[in-house]
């Protein structure tokens, strides 16, 4: 067909709708299920759940469908032009203002911005999007120059730990939380794309392993910018966000409560995707010049975003956080208070098993270690390592502990393990630990750690924030485990077959003719 068509392939909208439901799917049928047996949700409530649910399916459909069409074209596109400028300036500019716009979009930073009551929701927003900005400077500079990653992770991360004992201790956690919901569903495939065009500028044999590497230093900009944000407004407040719990009694109430939230969500994402437009309206006429059907397909690929955001953000904040919030309120009471930690170890563990990067992930691994780690075994593992962050998590909420105890030495962990590993595999690490923590756990698992938080009359801001950097870090040391085993699997087998050629040479001509 010459003709573009803003509909989409019918066997490509029904495998993105598939993975939308399996990710959705999971919490609900969770939460269905902790509601039956321990804490019954009103009627209200649950079809403001339900009804969230399937906007928030409906939302990620449209919105990886669109990102896959727009926003990974747009990344390659750039990605490719920007070393062929020869002009370092331009390719510092760029980068910046690349990361920056492209994160203002990020719906998960939108989320957790309005969990937040010590900082405005626009100044965190910037701050954030202004981290990543630079870090990608950073991390195109890198690839351009071939710095090893390794030693650039831990100066960076040494001078996130010695910013975070300048900073309130009440906004660790949610410096820590930036760091993970800035590489989302947004960020990633446009960065992850960036990266490949600039990698294809490049020949060497180096090209493909720096071509990685991009979101891990993405990751650090935001805490670093957050810690500095804190630095600046000292916020004290222990309390969170107020949400608003929806109060419907029949099925009009319901629908003008979703309804009527929508027109402000739309002006909301269509001041945050304007910058991109215009962007790419302005490199399109100036440099790219591609032809009418491109554009159509990226003009195409863009509404697809929109609308897909726009439906995201309604059903997170209308439907599935005021649940999330109650869920954690009920489970914190004396009777059920233990339930919390089995619950959200549960959620974790389906959550990074149904994210579609983390199944490419999978698949990558897989290949770079010839078969020695399977893609089944690696999921398995990263499940694990997600569903044992988030109990630490849940049991932060519950006793307290700074979120320091289990950061620096988790990270300090992963930073010895990148000296001991191939570069490929930390680059990866680092990589998934944005990966990891998608949209399902900035919209339910942070309200619920909230909501179990207020039950107990704790500080929000120390205790529940944190879910999210639990969760990305965990990545960031099971990768590298496996890439650990992998580098011992290869030097036995390398033993081996030396003993066999050894044993070989020292046989005589007669029992070689035997064998």
């Amino acid at each position: 067909m010459n003709r573009i068509s803003i509909m989409p392939d019918q066997r490509f909208l029904a495998a993105k709708l598939k993975e939308a439901l399996a990710s959705v799917g999971p919490i609900v049928l969770i939460v269905l299920a902790v509601c039956s047996l321990f804490v019954p949700l009103d009627t209200g409530l649950m079809l403001s759940f339900l009804t969230g649910a399937a906007l928030l399916a409906a939302g990620m459909t449209l919105f990886t469908l669109g990102s896959e069409i727009s926003v990974s074209k747009m990344g390659e596109y750039v990605g490719s032009y920007i070393p062929k400028s020869r002009k370092l300036l331009l390719v510092i500019g760029m980068s910046f203002l690349l990361g920056f716009i492209i994160t203002i979009s990020e719906p998960d930073l939108m989320v957790l911005a309005k969990l937040v009551p010590s900082v405005p929701d626009a100044v965190l927003i910037l701050a954030v999007a202004a981290g990543v900005g630079l870090f990608l400077v950073a991390a195109l500079l890198r690839m351009l120059f071939s710095v090893p990653l390794p030693p650039l992770l831990c100066v960076l991360y040494g001078t996130v730990f010695v910013l975070a004992f300048l900073v309130p201790r009440s906004f660790l956690s949610v410096a820590f939380d930036a760091g993970g919901v800035t590489t989302g569903p947004m960020t990633v495939p446009f960065i992850m794309s960036l990266g490949v065009g600039v990698a294809a500028i490049r020949s060497d044999r180096h090209a493909e392993d720096d071509s990685f590497g991009l979101v891990a230093l993405c990751s650090v900009g935001p805490i670093i910018s957050v810690l500095v944000l804190g630095m600046i407004f000292s916020p004290t407040e222990t309390s969170s966000a107020v949400i608003e719990m929806p109060d419907v009694s029949d099925s009009m109430e319901l629908f003008d409560l979703f309804i009527g939230r929508i027109p402000s969500y739309m002006k909301e994402i269509a001041l945050s995707l304007l910058p991109i437009m215009l962007f790419m309206g302005v490199f399109q006429a100036a440099v790219l010049r591609l032809p009418i059907k491109k554009i159509k397909s990226l003009i195409a690929g863009l509404v697809y975003t929109y609308t897909g955001l726009v439906l995201f953000l309604t059903g997170a904040n209308v439907g599935f956080m005021p649940a999330g919030n109650y869920l954690g309120q009920r489970l914190a009471e004396p009777g059920f208070r233990i339930m919390i930690i089995p619950v959200g170890m549960l959620m974790g563990f389906f959550i990074v098993r149904a994210e579609p990067a983390v199944y490419v992930l999978n698949k990558q691994v897989e290949e770079i270690t010839n078969g020695n780690i399977s893609a089944k075994a690696m999921g398995t593992a990263l499940s694990v390592g997600v569903a044992v962050s988030v109990g630490i998590a849940m049991i932060r909420v519950l006793t307290g502990i700074s979120i320091l105890y289990f950061v620096l030495p988790g990270y300090a962990l992963a930073l010895i393990l990148s000296f001991a590993v191939p570069k490929l595999y930390t680059a990866i690490a680092f990589d998934s630990g944005g990966v990891a923590s998608g949209p399902m756990t900035a919209a339910f698992l942070v309200p619920l750690a909230q909501g179990a938080c207020e039950t107990m009359g704790g500080n929000i801001m120390t205790d529940a924030f944190g879910v999210v950097a639990m969760v990305a870090m965990t990545p960031l040391i099971t990768v590298q485990m496996m890439g650990l085993v992998s580098v011992i699997k290869d030097k036995q087998a390398a033993r081996r077959t030396a003993v066999l050629e050894l044993e070989f040479e020292n046989m005589d001509d007669e029992a070689i003719i035997g064998v």
